[in-house]
């Protein structure tokens, strides 16, 4: 059962969930989807919407994905919860790996978009990318630059409308 909520709802739990421990994107391309996990990303409202932005860096399968689709869905488990499953979709990459079967995730389709959400987590946001910005180098500090870009693997930032947000499970 789904229960629409306010994209802005959860967001101390979005941001602290993000911060602690991560949550899962999910992209669909055609028949294919993958799950990667996040740590990083931002909720908002920008140009008279609710946005979700995210960061993918252009080694990952993800981004691919993305680029094709433009879409996606963010999922975000219970504080403490899918620790495990967060590690495999961090360390994993979906070329070689099912992430849905590893995991043992069930996918449910999405409210509004052909992206699924993961069953297993309680809060989701479903996406349609409406501005993404690669990564300008020189722009960014030196020392974020020397910390987490020392192998000059950048980052696009994904800004995606939050078409649907909700529950699937009450949040305790």
């Amino acid at each position: 059962m789904r229960k629409d909520v306010a994209f802005n709802d959860y967001s101390r739990e979005v941001i602290a969930q993000l911060a602690q421990g991560g949550a899962f994107l999910t992209v669909k391309d055609k028949d294919k989807a993958n799950i990667m996990t996040i740590g990083w990303g931002n909720i908002g409202y920008m140009w008279r919407k609710p946005v979700l932005m995210i960061m993918v860096r252009y080694s990952r399968y993800t981004y691919g994905l993305l680029e094709k689709a433009g879409e996606f869905t963010v999922s975000f488990p219970q504080s403490n919860l899918l620790k495990k499953e967060l590690l495999l979709c961090g360390q994993q990459s979906g070329r070689e790996v099912d992430k849905f079967k590893e995991c043992k995730f069930t996918p449910l389709e999405g409210k509004l978009l052909s992206t699924p959400v993961i069953n297993e987590c309680k809060l989701h946001y479903e996406c349609k990318i409406i501005y993404q910005q690669a990564m300008e180098p020189g722009l960014l500090s030196e020392d974020l630059r020397e910390k987490w870009y020392q192998g000059r693997d950048f980052h696009v930032l994904y800004y995606g409308e939050i078409v649907a947000s909700y529950l699937t499970d009450e949040i305790s």
